[in-house]
């Protein structure tokens, strides 16, 4: 493991983690695996982390795992258990993401492919420059979607287009990708940097707590019946009452000027 795998950068509140590896077009090898759910794990701990961005260094996202790295164990003609590997490089990752009280934001520069795709899509936000392409590149190998990708993405898109999507492993456009609801904005190359930075900077100005509870509530969603899904959200709001953002909101409201949050 090594720690220039996985760029770390801060800024007013925002936590750029930046894939390292652009010669490889960022592929996961064993050790950029463990080196990001390390950075991950950090900053969902750091109160002072109040948005997460990740995104690739070069020309690109992510191609997806490092099939030539050796501590992959793959070695050409012979079968491997790939599930090793997903339980304990991959599953911790998307877990991470899915559970950290504050928002994270894919900053899909290039290709996604793979495993690398998917862990963008687990991300609270996915903002895609316009060159931007996305590939369900397993069934080219023989392989199916994993990195979360088949929970995740007919929530995202539907049964119809996943199906589509990840059985022919076509490439899916940066434009293409948000008609479908893949992606949550697109931008031209040119104003994609300033546009994620624009956007991360809102986020880490907002009310954390409350955003890292909307997002359990939605994930919830998907297996509460609506009784049970207005009980959790009015446990929830029990909890932003009594919170510092919520009194600064109201206060701000009274006075008629811009909230200051401190994310509490």
């Amino acid at each position: 493991m090594t720690d220039t795998d996985v760029l770390v950068q801060d800024q007013d509140g925002v936590r750029t983690l930046t894939l390292n590896r652009p010669d490889k077009l960022n592929a996961l090898s064993t050790a950029l695996l463990a080196t990001l759910r390390e950075r991950l794990d950090e900053a969902a701990q750091d109160a002072n982390v109040r948005c997460v961005v990740l995104t690739g260094a070069g020309r690109g996202f992510s191609s997806g795992a490092d099939l030539a790295d050796p501590g992959a164990g793959i070695a050409p003609g012979q079968p491997v258990d790939l599930g090793i590997a997903l339980r304990e490089r991959y599953h911790p990752i998307l877990e991470t993401i899915r559970a950290m009280p504050k928002p994270v934001v894919a900053a899909v520069n290039g290709t996604a492919a793979g495993a690398g795709c998917n862990i963008a899509l687990a991300c609270d936000f996915i903002v895609a420059a316009e060159s931007a392409k996305f590939i369900q590149a397993f069934i080219r190998i023989g392989l199916v979607p994993d990195a979360g990708g088949t929970w995740s993405i007919p929530r995202l898109i539907g049964r119809a287009r996943a199906l589509r999507w990840m059985m022919t492993g076509e490439a899916i456009d940066a434009r293409t990708a948000e008609q479908w609801g893949l992606v949550t904005y697109v931008h031209a190359d040119a104003d994609f940097p300033a546009a994620v930075q624009a956007l991360a900077g809102e986020l880490a100005q907002a009310p954390t707590a409350a955003l890292g509870r909307i997002k359990a509530l939605v994930d919830a969603a998907e297996r509460s019946d609506l009784s049970t899904q207005m009980e959790q959200e009015a446990t929830q709001q029990k909890v932003c009452g009594q919170g510092a953002d919520f009194m600064e909101g109201v206060m701000a409201f009274m006075q008629k000027r811009p909230a200051k949050f401190r994310g509490e």
